[in-house]
């Protein structure tokens, strides 16, 4: 199972986001664990300066605008 974080204050990109990475694991048959995180000092700790921030086990892959699907399949490969 993978553990993915998805970083951002809450805005319609983090949200997006969130879905598309929810949408394509289930596509796929990922088992996943998303998780929103929007405390500005945890987001700050993995050094994302820029949102939305998708961690992926605890490695930053992700910062700044919605990533694209193909992008976040190969992610889940």
């Amino acid at each position: 199972m993978k553990n993915i974080k998805i970083l951002g204050s809450g805005c319609a990109n983090c949200k997006t986001t969130y879905k598309l990475i929810q949408e394509i694991a289930a596509e796929k048959g990922v088992d996943v664990e998303l998780e929103k995180i929007e405390d500005i000092g945890q987001i700050m700790s993995y050094g994302v300066m820029s949102t939305p921030g998708v961690v992926i086990d605890d490695t930053v892959v992700h910062a700044g605008g919605i990533p694209d699907r193909k992008q976040i399949q190969e992610w889940l490969n």
